[in-house]
Order: C-alpha cells, then sequence, then structure tokens
C-alpha cells in the first residue's frame, strides 16, 4: 500500500487550477439546486455528487481519449471535467426529457445522475472509440459496475497482446486504455466487488478502481458495512510486491488536492503502461446534502460528524490552499464562485424551459382539441371541466394531458362528431410517440440486428458424415475463430479440456490462450468481461457452464446487459453471446429449465431453445453476424447424440422467432423446444400407433417468439393445441399460450381446451427415475394428447385408465 508523497511545488499551472475551482463550484451549485428542484416538485428524486467533487477533478485529468468509465451515480464532476456532461444536460436528466438531444445519456429514461455517452451513431453504428472520452452507461444497483469495469479493462489486454486485433484502431490503440471504475464504500461489501477485485488481480488488466469514502452507506456507519471499517486495510493482501503480482493500492484524502492530482497520476501510468490494476481509496470524504432526496442526514450523523464534514468539506480545504499558496485573492474566488452560481442557475432555468415547452406544445394541441369538443358533445360542460383543470395543473406531465383526453373520449362514446375523430386521431399520434420515447430500443433496431439476419440452411451430401453432436460444435467453433479474431471464449473449463462437454475440444491448443481462455468459477464476472469487451468491439463468447449458474449472474444479466440499449435509447450495446446448457439430466443442480425466471428478468436479452447442435451452430452463426446479445441454451443430453455434420457448417444460420414444423399432423398441434423435441417426437410417433395424428412444431426461440404467428396457422387447421415444456407449472407453457392464443388470436380456432405438459413443481430428482418422475415424458405426452382427443371423440379414443 503506497501514499503518494507530496511536493512543495505541484506541476499543475496556475489558470488551469483556478478552472478546476470554477467547475467545482459550478458542480456543487447544480447539486444544491438539484435538491431544491425536487422540494419544489419539479422532478421526482435526486441524488448528487456534492462532496466527491476535487477527487473527480484530479482523476479527469489522466482521462485519456479511448479510456471508459464504469462508474455509479456520485460523478456529476468527472463527467463535466471530461466534457461529456452539461449543466443543463444534468438537470433535463433531472426533470425526465426525454429529448435524446437534451438528455444524451438515456433520453429521460434513467433517475438522474446516470450517466453515459454515446458510442453508437443514430445508425446504431459503431462510432471511433479512440477519439472520444466514454463512459458506459450507469445502473443504480450497487456494485454493479464492477463486472462491466473487468471486461472494459480485459478488451484493452485482449487488444495490447492479441497481434490479429492490431489493426482495430477504431477500438484500441495497442490496448493503451484504461478502464476507470467508481464505487461507494459501503458498496464494497457487495460480491460483486470482491469478485472483481478478484478477477482483476488473477487477470492483470489496467482498471483503476476509486472508492469515494465518506464512511457511510445511507445511514449506516462505516463500522457495519467494513472489517475494520477501511475497505484498503482489508484489500492490503492484494497489494503487489517484487515476486508477486497484485494491485497498486493508493490511499488519499478527498480534501487534498495535490495529493490526489499525484494519486491519479501515478495511477493512470502504472494501469496504462505496465497493464497493473490499481485501487484508489479515496477516504475522508463528505456529503453535504446527506445520500439523496429521500431523507435527512441529520437523523444519523452527530453533531460532531457534521461539524467535522463542514470543516473538511473539500471545496472549502480547496480554497484554503489556493489562498494559502497565494494563487488567487480572495476577491476573485469569490467571483468565481458567483458566476458558477450563476451558470448552474442560468442552465438550470433552461433545462426547465425546454423540458416544459416540450410539453406544453402537447398540451396546447389537447386543450383546442377538447375545447372544440366540449362545443359539440352532450357532455360538454363535464369536458370543459376536464379541459380547465388540465389548464390550471401546476408542472403538467404528458400523461396528465393523455389522461385529459381519454377521459373525455369516455364521454364522447358512440357521438359521430368530427371533433371526436380528431381527438382519436390526436390520441393515435402522441400514443406512436410515447411508444417510441417509452418503449424503443429494447433490442437492437440497427440493420445488424438478428431478427434480420437471413436462414442458410445446412447443406448435406452423400460425403457428410455423421458424428456426436459435440463435434458439431467444435467444428463450427473452429471455422469461427478462424474467420474472425475478434472472437473468444471465456468460461470455467473451455481452454484445456476444450469444455465439459468438448465443444471447444482442441481449440485453445490451436488459436492460442488468448481465445480460449479458462476462468475461475465467478459467473457474474464472466458476464461482466463479456459485457465490457464487447463494448468495445470485441465478439466474446462466455460460458456459463450449467443454466442453473445463471441464478449467480441474473443481478448482472438483469440489470446490466439486459437493459443497455434500452436504457441509453441505443446509443450503446454490448453483443455478447451467453452460452450455456440446460435440461434432460439428472439431479437437482444441473438439470434445470428456469425459463421463466429467464424470461420475467431478462427482457432485452434474446433467448434461444435449440434441439440440437447444428442448429445452435447456426444459432451462434446469426449471433455473430448481428448486434444483439443472446442466451444460448445447448441441450445438456445432446453432444453425444448423432447429427450429420453439414459441409456448410461456417455458413449455417438459424433464424430467429422462426418456428420450425418438424412432423405434420392434423388431430393436434403441439409446440416445444430444446430436449422436449426428442421426447415429444418419440410419443408422437406411439399415439400415431393408436390414431392419433400430431403436428409438432420447434418453436427454437423464446425470445423472439415466432414473429411471423406461424403457429396459429398450424392451430387453424387442428383447432387443438397442447403446450410441452420442462419449467414449472405456469411458466414458459403459460408463456407460449399467451402468445399463441391471445397474441395471435388462436383463441378463436379452438374446439378443446388448451393444455399444457411441464415438468412437476420441484426441481428434477437424482436418477434416471428422478428424472422421469419429475420432467415430461414420453407417456406423459401420450396420456395428455390421447386424453384431449378422447374428450373429443370418446368412441373413437376409449379410455384407458378407469
Amino acid at each position: 500500500m503506497s501514499v503518494v508523497k507530496t511536493k512543495k511545488e505541484i506541476s499543475v499551472p496556475v489558470a488551469e487550477i483556478l478552472d478546476d475551482y470554477l467547475l467545482v463550484c459550478e458542480s456543487r451549485e447544480a447539486s444544491l439546486m438539484g435538491r431544491k428542484e425536487v422540494f419544489m416538485g419539479k422532478a421526482k428524486f435526486g441524488i448528487f455528487g456534492d462532496g466527491k467533487e476535487l477527487a473527480q477533478v484530479a482523476m479527469a485529468k489522466v482521462f485519456k481519449n479511448g479510456d471508459f468509465r464504469s462508474g455509479y451515480y456520485r460523478d456529476q464532476t468527472f463527467m463535466m471535467a471530461i466534457g461529456q456532461l452539461t449543466i443543463q444536460q444534468f438537470f433535463a436528466q433531472l426533470y425526465a426529457h426525454t429529448d435524446l438531444s437534451a438528455d444524451p445519456s438515456s433520453g429521460g429514461r434513467l433517475m438522474n445522475s446516470h450517466f453515459s455517452t454515446r458510442y453508437l451513431n443514430e445508425k446504431g453504428e459503431w462510432k471511433t472509440q479512440t477519439d472520444m472520452k466514454n463512459s458506459s452507461s450507469d445502473i443504480s444497483c450497487t456494485a454493479g459496475q464492477m463486472p462491466r469495469l473487468l471486461g472494459l479493462a480485459y478488451a484493452s489486454k485482449l487488444y495490447r497482446n492479441n497481434p490479429a486485433l492490431k489493426h482495430f484502431e477504431d477500438f484500441s490503440i495497442d490496448g493503451n486504455e484504461v478502464a476507470w471504475g467508481t464505487i461507494g464504500n459501503a458498496s464494497t461489501s457487495e460480491g460483486h466487488f470482491f469478485e472483481t477485485i478478484n478477477a482483476g488481480g488473477v487477470l492483470q488488466v489496467p482498471m483503476v478502481i476509486s472508492i469515494w469514502d465518506d464512511e457511510y452507506g445511507i445511514s449506516v456507519p462505516a463500522e457495519y458495512h467494513t472489517t475494520k471499517s477501511d475497505i484498503s486495510k482489508v484489500l492490503a493482501g492484494f497489494q503487489r510486491n517484487n515476486s508477486e503480482k497484485g494491485y497498486e493500492i493508493i490511499v488519499v484524502n478527498g480534501w487534498d488536492y495535490e495529493k490526489l492530482v499525484q494519486a491519479y497520476r501515478h495511477a493512470g501510468r502504472i494501469a496504462r503502461d505496465e497493464h497493473v490494476p490499481v485501487l484508489v481509496h479515496v477516504k475522508e470524504m463528505t456529503q453535504p446534502q446527506g445520500h439523496s432526496t429521500s431523507g435527512s442526514q441529520e437523523r444519523y450523523k452527530s453533531r460532531e460528524r457534521l461539524d467535522w464534514e463542514e470543516e473538511f468539506d473539500c471545496i472549502k480545504k480547496f480554497r484554503q490552499w489556493i489562498l494559502e499558496n497565494e494563487m488567487a485573492t480572495l476577491e476573485h474566488l469569490e467571483r468565481l464562485e458567483e458566476n458558477a452560481r450563476e451558470k448552474a442557475k442560468a442552465d438550470k432555468n433552461e433545462a426547465w424551459k425546454a423540458y416544459v415547452a416540450s410539453i406544453k406544445e402537447d398540451l396546447k394541441g389537447a386543450a383546442n382539441l377538447l375545447a372544440n369538443a366540449a362545443g359539440v358533445s352532450k357532455n360538454g360542460a363535464k369536458i370543459s371541466t376536464i379541459n380547465k383543470a388540465l389548464e390550471k395543473t401546476l408542472n403538467p406531465l404528458k400523461m396528465d394531458v393523455v389522461k385529459a383526453v381519454k377521459r373525455s373520449l369516455y364521454l364522447m362514446r358512440g357521438e359521430k362528431y368530427e371533433e371526436r375523430q380528431h381527438l382519436i386521431n390526436w390520441l393515435k399520434i402522441k400514443n406512436a410517440e410515447h411508444l417510441e420515447q417509452y418503449s424503443s430500443h429494447l433490442y437492437s433496431e440497427s440493420e445488424q440486428r438478428a431478427v434480420n439476419v437471413k436462414e442458410v440452411a445446412p447443406v448435406y451430401n452423400d460425403a457428410s458424415v455423421i458424428v456426436d453432436g459435440r463435434e458439431v460444435l467444435q467444428a463450427f467453433f473452429d471455422h469461427a475463430f478462424s474467420k474472425d479474431p475478434r472472437i473468444f471464449a471465456i468460461g470455467e473449463d473451455v481452454g484445456q479440456i476444450g469444455d465439459v462437454n468438448q465443444g471447444f475440444a482442441g481449440l485453445q491448443a490451436k488459436h492460442g490462450e488468448i481465445r480460449v481462455t479458462d476462468t475461475g468459477i465467478r459467473e457474474s464476472t464472466i458476464i461482466g468481461q463479456g459485457i465490457g469487451a464487447a463494448m468495445r468491439g470485441l465478439k466474446p463468447i462466455a460460458e456459463v457452464q450449467y443454466l442453473d449458474y445463471l441464478i449467480f449472474t441474473l443481478q448482472t444479466l438483469s440489470d446490466d446487459l439486459a437493459t443497455l440499449q434500452y436504457r441509453t435509447k441505443g446509443g450503446q450495446k454490448a453483443p455478447v453471446i451467453i452460452r450455456t446448457r440446460g435440461h434432460r439430466l439428472e439431479g437437482v443442480w444441473h438439470s434445470g429449465s428456469p425459463m421463466s425466471m429467464i424470461m420475467g428478468s431478462l427482457r432485452g436479452i434474446y433467448l434461444l431453445v435449440p434441439r440440437n447442435m447444428t442448429k445452435a451452430a447456426g444459432f451462434y452463426n446469426t449471433l455473430l453476424a448481428s448486434d444483439d446479445t443472446a442466451i444460448v441454451i445447448e441441450c445438456l443430453n445432446g453432444y453425444r447424440l448423432k447429427e450429420r455434420l453439414p459441409e456448410n457448417i461456417d455458413d449455417i444460420r438459424t433464424p430467429l422467432g422462426v418456428p420450425e414444423v418438424i412432423r405434420e399432423g392434423s388431430d393436434v398441434t403441439i409446440v416445444t423446444y430444446g430436449s422436449m423435441c426428442r421426447i415429444v417426437m418419440e410419443a408422437a410417433d406411439l399415439l400415431e400407433e393408436y390414431g392419433v395424428s400430431c403436428e409438432v412444431i420447434d418453436v427454437q426461440s423464446l425470445m423472439p417468439f415466432d414473429l411471423h404467428h406461424s403457429i396459429v396457422e398450424s392451430l387453424k387447421k387442428t383447432n387443438r393445441i397442447i403446450f410441452a415444456d420442462e419449467d414449472v407449472p405456469g411458466g414458459a407453457s403459460a408463456y407460449m399460450m399467451q402468445k399463441v392464443l391471445e397474441e395471435q388470436g388462436g383463441y378463436k380456432y379452438l374446439d378443446s381446451q388448451p393444455g399444457t405438459i411441464t415438468s412437476a413443481e420441484h426441481r428434477p430428482a437424482y436418477s434416471s427415475d428422478g428424472d422421469y418422475f419429475s420432467k415430461p415424458n414420453v407417456e406423459n405426452v401420450f396420456d395428455k394428447v390421447y386424453e384431449l382427443m378422447a374428450e373429443a371423440d370418446p368412441e373413437k379414443y376409449p379410455e384407458i385408465f378407469n
């Protein structure tokens, strides 16, 4: 652990020091005014970076083009210092202004102080990252930024150490880019933090983690959060030495401008030049306004603590230091402070003016239409009352305008006036605008989006060999690695043994450890490595060994990756492929099918469920040709089943959202996927012997699901349908049923009650018997279908068990 010594003379020009003083004052004024705006009812909630300004100015001095930030909601001063945030934009986000020109970070979708830069253009294509100062998009979840930070830094290691990547200079110049992470002291108690710290030390990647330590986590003091109340003491064992790799750990106080500047220069040089991770523990920080606008710190901080915070406020100490060193007069600093107040106030007012103007236009248009409607409707008096209330609303919102129009249309139902149609037309236009403002970009909307990738079917000939399914994957991955140096795979056991099911067998030896890399048991940071590397133009395949283990990384997938395109409104993407395996096997923890968990929490990530390894290879090819992210779930019991190896294995592409009829029939439609396809096909063969003709459909992908509504066409023919899967009752089977019967209108073609076949509510028990009695089997399918047919025609299908 090191503390950078202070020199008598600091090598920062006085003019720059005074510019820094002006900036920290502006940022502080923005924080103070932001809190007042919330209390005045002009914003819902506020969280600010006051007390953290000085360290962020120091860090910004060594943040270069091509670098990436992965931080949290206290970093407004840093973003201002690197030129990627204006005070007006800061307030636009506070007000939730949906115009990207006002809030380029999120288009009004995120709570204030959630920062990002737009590294994609309007078409969703990459900009030149090495010409920019980059910030990955913040999330609120404590320590949630840490796994992604690891990946951003890992990309630099790949760019530096893989010669085949040297010419990708839009993303990296010889791996010289540093990933800068920030985190609050209380959040260092999270598992994500410790997992990232350990992985970063193992990998030796160029990342600098700054801990803003104000000794509290909302109301809870450090003694309840951290052993020894000091995270750098806890992590002292990670300090590198002459014989062991590790971290450089630097401790510095958040009010000491000189030492902060020197600390960050030291940290940046080590990370950038040596690719050594650095921890900067910035202590003795303050939080003048408390945690957020949701409460008062006076409830939990002592008078002594509050007095200390006032004395050691970083701006106050900075001011004293400038005066003591005669860099400016008191009058000069007071002018700077007044200028900061005036600028913050003017920018705040401009942000509010622009925000209000965007709503006033809607309000004015709706008010005119409502007045016209009131003049002709039999309920004109009530409509006038609604209109007057709308016009008197203090700080009206878009929803207030829409509510007024809808309530008026309720009153005008059945009336034939043209004024009513004008209101309806207005509402349709606004519904489309609001859909774009609040619900667009859940997935990629670029020309490279996965659903645009055209199918390329497998080609076979007389020379096509029959191999194990794992060999199909191995052949595909070999071709993929050979074609594109940006592709790499990481995960536990993927390297030396070629993964637990041999899909990568021999590929580390052929393509190198840097392309096929073993990791520790650390699912969240495996995904984080993939997210960060994908953000920087690489094509990672991040393996989570078993489907059940997604639980370990669910928060990272759900809150970070799945929301990325949405929360930036198409400004950022991370097209990482998550490879895993599941479905049929034996035992509680290696055979789960928690599809409802995935579908419920990971909207924004496609969910692909191939029935065999040829289909899986096709999905991987589709994804590698796209800019979407997806989970591909391979069938655990399919690696040793025989398949013909396509002659065009490197070109096949399985389309997303396109079901396949794998058996035609006329009596009942069975909709299923994955390993259940084999179970259902065997049952269909058995049912055929008893006079039942089953049409079996493999949905292939659950998200997206049947984009062209082809399943309902089968239902029109059979008039009966069953949904079969291995999830719990009410899980994926209910999801598929809702899609077909409600969304596709399939209910209109039913002659019998729709049915589902699912697993038991518990996880599967061990042994073949445990599997048989826990999950759907051939006899389950036979019984369910036969019962359906017996109800329709009891003479042709007499009862079996009664």
